[in-house]
């Protein structure tokens, strides 16, 4: 099993249906940096980063707008193999819940196994210990 660190890269989003991001209309710019622990092979052979997208309301629960799906065994096979893998910047569907499309959001992916696997982890700053 290899493990490694995924970045992924929210860009922004077009064409969002019923919402108002923040006065930024139906296209919000959000150049959002995240970085997730991933291993390949996993254990349930389900390689898909699910992005959820919700519409925040200050007096109201937020609404949900729809998700988009992107299936990455190919990225983390390519990452494995070759030391670093990337998705680039792409446009990807957003499905709302009545299966209609809802607008785009623009995603990057990198995926880099670690070198050493085995190497401690860092929690919090802190190291794990054996006490």
């Amino acid at each position: 099993m290899t493990i490694g660190i995924m970045e992924v890269t929210l860009v922004g989003a077009r064409g969002l249906k019923d919402t108002e991001f923040f006065g930024q209309g139906s296209n919000p710019a959000w150049n959002e940096k995240f970085t997730f622990r991933a291993e390949y092979p996993g254990g349930d052979d389900q390689y898909k980063l699910i992005l959820k997208i919700m519409d925040h309301d200050t007096f109201s629960s937020d609404d949900y707008l729809g998700q988009s799906t992107i299936y990455l065994k190919e990225l983390l096979e390519l990452g494995v193999e070759n030391g670093k893998a990337e998705i680039h910047r792409q446009k990807y569907s957003i499905v709302a819940s009545d299966q209609t499309f809802s607008g785009e959001i623009q995603v990057g992916i990198t995926f880099t196994p670690k070198e050493d696997a085995n190497a401690e982890e860092e929690f919090g700053g802190w190291k794990e210990s054996d006490y």
